[in-house]
């Protein structure tokens, strides 16, 4: 028995586009005819509500955007801004270096200005605060497991690296004093603050990197002037302010990482914090790492300006390569002893500790060179033109360390990327 049932059309609502644009055929039926529902209606039906849903959505876009091709400049500026952002991001420290070099040569009076309040030194206060606020005790006792290690690094930085020096007195340059300053240079200890931060943000042992950095600055005092006088001088007595620059040491590396260590481990909150924005931390260190060079450019811009700048290139390539070497030396020296101290179970092997010893042991420290010539009172040449190629070749080697640690980075994202898929 064939039976009819009649499909009622909902009411339409809406703009007015849909009722002046929207044609309904005249109404179905759906039949039960032999047994055998026709559903053809129906879907037909299901089809027409699902294209009224698409219209009404693509109307109500163009009465949210006012023309759909607003839309389109707002695309294209997400495109090319998120790249950007995410390349200033992963390279924020080599950025904030480069704008401290130019704002140095661009205005040198305000960086002249931050110098006479010591600005350099409450920022080198301020990134070792940060080492301490974010300094686990766990990553104290990886220094420790690590000590052959560190130890290699201290000799590395205090009895191998000066004999570079020897080297690189054989070039001929004029002014001389491009020369010597740079073999000056390479008796120095590690970097006082960017060979750690360096190393924190390329996910290393932070803490041997930081025992490093105390125990070769702290040793360096007494060792520098046996370096200079055997390698540079000649037999020459240097006077090296041994007192004031330990106590510098101490007020500018010991005491704020003690401070911040305590902070850490007296308040929950406190470390709570730290973990939680070690992103931040770490950009703010940066920063303040960027204020290095911009002082020391401001303070050297005037004779900087006396030089032909071929002869400054010159100079300026010799530090790059004098730390280039440096890198490559110890990137040797390390595979040799992990194989010879135990294989794939030495400290050596370790990623972590083979990324700190290399960057620490690699770079040599501009505060402390400075504080050398100064004492020197012009027994090895004019002091502004002793320290203004050590200048480039500090900036060279955080820069070109920056750059290093951005890679790793990647290199380790790509791999993790890797590993999921």
């Amino acid at each position: 028995m064939a039976q009819a049932l009649r499909i009622l059309h909902p009411p339409i609502t809406g703009t007015p586009y849909f009722r002046h644009h929207i044609q309904f055929p005249p109404p179905a039926y759906c039949v039960f005819s032999g047994g055998k529902l026709n559903a053809s209606p129906l879907l037909w039906k299901l089809r027409s509500v699902s294209r009224i849903s698409r219209i009404r959505a693509s109307a109500e876009s163009r009465q949210g955007n006012g023309d759909g091709e607003n839309h389109l400049p707002q695309v294209l500026s997400s495109n090319w801004t998120k790249p950007l952002a995410k390349l200033a991001a992963d390279n924020f420290l080599p950025l904030a270096l480069v704008s401290g070099v130019l704002l140095g040569l661009a205005n040198p009076s305000l960086g002249c200005l931050a110098d006479t309040y010591y600005i350099s030194k409450f920022s080198t206060f301020g990134i070792f605060i940060i080492s301490g606020l974010t300094l686990c005790s766990d990553e104290i006792g990886a220094a420790a497991e690590a000590w052959p290690v560190g130890l290699f690094g201290l000799a590395s930085i205090l009895f191998i690296t000066p004999l570079f020096s020897r080297i690189i007195l054989l070039i001929k340059l004029q002014p001389q004093e491009f020369v010597t300053g740079l073999a000056i240079f390479s008796c120095m200890p590690t970097t006082l603050s960017s060979g750690v931060a360096l190393t924190r943000l390329a996910g290393g042992n932070s803490a041997l990197a930081l025992a490093m950095t105390v125990i070769s600055n702290l040793l360096g005092i007494l060792i520098i002037p046996f370096s200079i006088s055997k390698f540079i001088a000649a037999g020459v007595g240097v006077s090296v302010p041994t007192e004031r620059l330990l106590r510098s040491l101490v007020l500018t590396l010991l005491i704020p990482l003690i401070l911040g260590k305590v902070a850490r481990e007296l308040s929950k909150g406190v470390a709570d914090f730290a973990d939680g924005n070690r992103k931040l931390l770490a950009v703010i260190s940066a920063i303040f790492l960027s204020f290095v060079p911009w002082i020391q450019v401001s303070r050297s811009r005037s004779l900087l300006l006396m030089v032909k700048p071929s002869i400054f290139l010159v100079a300026v390539v010799m530090g790059a390569l004098l730390h280039t070497v440096l890198l490559a030396f110890n990137a040797l020296v390390i595979p040799s002893l992990s194989v010879i101290s135990g294989g794939s179970k030495s400290p050596f092997a370790k990623k972590e500790n083979a990324s700190a010893l290399l960057l620490v042991a690699s770079q040599k420290t501009l505060p402390v060179m400075v504080a050398v010539v100064e004492q020197l009172g012009g027994a090895l040449g004019e002091s502004g033109l002793l320290v203004l190629p050590c200048v480039a070749a500090h900036l060279n080697q955080i820069i070109i360390d920056s750059f290093l640690v951005s890679l790793w980075k990647q290199k380790e994202g790509e791999f993790e990327n890797a590993k999921v898929a």
